[in-house]
């Protein structure tokens, strides 16, 4: 049966358009396989510091050199350690004391926190909660809704998204931020990195499904768990406890203190909007149990034949959400099959093609992170302790999340607007017959959560592929086809047990995007290509600053 299997899929394997050179079909085949592997049983969901990572590591460092590579990591050897926290929330207590009364907060249906310190209680007693508009800072749009407001010892209440988000045609806002395409200001991570720079103990962003860009079952997933790397002495601190509040909660909360929810979103989309005192109060105990771990990243490299210091970096995630509470049927394992372990297998595609091929100019870096599930902390910890410069990296190419439907006619950009290499992406779509659509939920902020992302930060290009992006055109149903896939596969099983692999997967598409990812970064390792941001772009001024380094 397993060997039929990979005999059909074979069949399926897409050609890849010469790069510089004829290259070698995309094997579809091999692909499943390896996601097979990665989603079963055996490797538990992957969660980082788990036996499910013991079994995961050693994989991967013989698919890396199964596929021709060398060592990339410490020492010569295969991988970077990664030294993270893990945090449990264990019996969370919370409640508002407001208007003479305590409002009792349901966890984890009313309201989800977690911790990112390394402590053994999270307790908070009696802060002020404090409600600052949509927690932005960013003179450059000339924007401040904290206007010197003293948040030390205060729980921060923050709206989601942007400012502009659902700004309508003619408020001052509009277009300041990204409209309906989510800028950095709107992502959870900055609002309670924000949080924590202004003194607060706590943050809390009143949960709305559009403006998140997923459901309150997506938010709960985690069961109170938190991850982040150990930070050196003197790094800015996390918030105590940060996390979602539902919006009907909030807006009792609000009620309670005389306030409208609505009205105070249209004021906070001013920027006259000062910080509000609600009159009230939040205490929280839990004890934490708090874990430290060593996880790792796997890096493989194709050392370049003309510029061995210039690189090339592909990158993609192998952790995946380990066990959780059972599901309807019983399943535990959340095995993260297409996210990302198709992507894992299309990167492993990848480094086969370069090596079927001539030696590449450049070298070129292959990446599996940890962490990227628990905010992108291994790529993150690698940009912070990099083993090749940033400076002379051309470009970051992440796979993250293919589909599995079929051939498409279109590709995704994500970020729109942010770096040249949107447009090498589309003269390679084209050589495949393709075109290029525009995300279908700029609101969900793609760009900016994933691994490239950590790459962003630093100044690199960066190019990412993801199947939660868009409503693809497919081939065999149209685009009505590609937003019934994408609804049903984030509806019912992004980070849930049932990303799992089948043998029914259709891998074209898939096939399609390894191919146009391998001729892009291919065009990079053998050529004087420096990819650039565009103007409007935040990490211009980044790159600017190292141009020198770039010959």
């Amino acid at each position: 049966m397993r060997k039929s299997l990979v005999l059909l899929l074979a069949a399926a394997s897409v050609p890849a358009a010469a790069a510089p050179s004829a290259a070698p079909a995309v094997n579809t085949a091999r692909m499943s396989e390896i996601t097979r592997t990665l989603a079963s049983e055996a490797f538990e969901g992957r969660a980082p510091g788990t036996p499910g990572e013991a079994k995961t590591i050693p994989y991967l460092i013989e698919q890396f050199r199964a596929a021709g590579l060398q060592p990339a990591g410490e020492n010569g050897g295969w991988t970077q350690k990664v030294p993270m926290i893990r945090t449990r929330l264990q019996n969370v207590r919370m409640s508002i004391a407001q208007d003479g009364q305590t409002v009792p907060l349901r966890f984890p249906d009313d309201v989800y926190v977690s911790t990112q310190k390394a402590v053994d209680q999270a307790r908070i007693a009696a802060a002020p909660l404090v409600f600052v508009g949509y927690g932005v800072s960013a003179p450059e749009r000339g924007w401040d809704d904290f206007k010197g407001a003293d948040l030390r010892g205060k729980v921060a209440v923050i709206l989601v998204n942007d400012p502009d988000y659902e700004a309508k045609p003619g408020e001052p806002v509009a277009g300041k931020f990204g409209g309906p395409t989510m800028t950095y200001y709107g992502r959870w991570t900055y609002k309670y990195e924000e949080a924590a720079r202004r003194g607060a103990i706590g943050a809390l962003i009143v949960h709305e499904t559009g403006g998140a860009g997923y459901g309150w079952n997506v938010v709960q997933s985690s069961g109170g768990e938190n991850y982040n790397i150990v930070l050196p002495a003197g790094a800015q601190q996390p918030v105590l406890l940060q996390g979602w509040i539902q919006r009907p909660v909030a807006e009792a909360m609000f009620r309670r203190a005389g306030l409208d929810y609505d009205t105070l979103k249209r004021q906070a989309r001013t920027s006259a909007f000062r910080p509000i005192d609600l009159h009230a109060t939040l205490s929280a105990d839990s004890a934490v149990e708090l874990t430290h771990l060593t996880s790792q990243n796997v890096l493989g490299q194709i050392r370049g034949s003309r510029f061995p210091a210039e690189t090339v970096s592909y990158g993609g995630h192998w952790d995946a959400y380990g066990v959780g509470k059972p599901d309807a049927q019983g399943r535990t394992i959340r095995p993260g099959a297409a996210d990302d372990g198709l992507g894992l297998a299309g990167m492993l595609e990848i480094a086969r093609m370069f090596r079927a091929g001539p030696r590449p100019q450049r070298t070129v870096l292959f990446a599996a992170w940890t962490g990227e599930e628990r905010g992108l902390l291994g790529s993150e910890y690698y940009a912070r302790h990099p083993l090749f410069p940033h400076e002379t990296m051309a470009a970051n190419l992440t796979l993250d999340t293919l589909q599995f439907a079929g051939p498409t006619r279109d590709t995704v950009v994500i970020g729109r607007g942010q770096d040249s290499l949107e447009d090498m992406m589309a003269e390679e779509a084209r050589k495949q017959g393709r075109s290029v659509t525009v995300e279908s939920h700029p609101e969900r902020g793609l760009f900016y959560r994933a691994d490239h992302f950590s790459f962003a930060k630093r100044g690199v290009p960066t190019l990412l592929t993801m199947a939660l992006a868009g409503e693809y055109d497919l081939v065999d149903g149209g685009r009505p086809a590609g937003a019934k896939w994408l609804a049903d596969y984030t509806g019912n099983c992004y980070h849930q047990t049932c990303d799992e692999w089948s043998a029914s997967w259709n891998l074209g598409g898939a096939a399609q995007e390894v191919d146009m990812m391998y001729r892009i970064g291919a065009r990079l390792a053998n050529s004087r290509i420096w990819p650039s941001w565009k103007p409007s772009s935040e990490f211009a001024p980044i790159r600017r600053q190292s141009a020198a380094r770039r010959r």
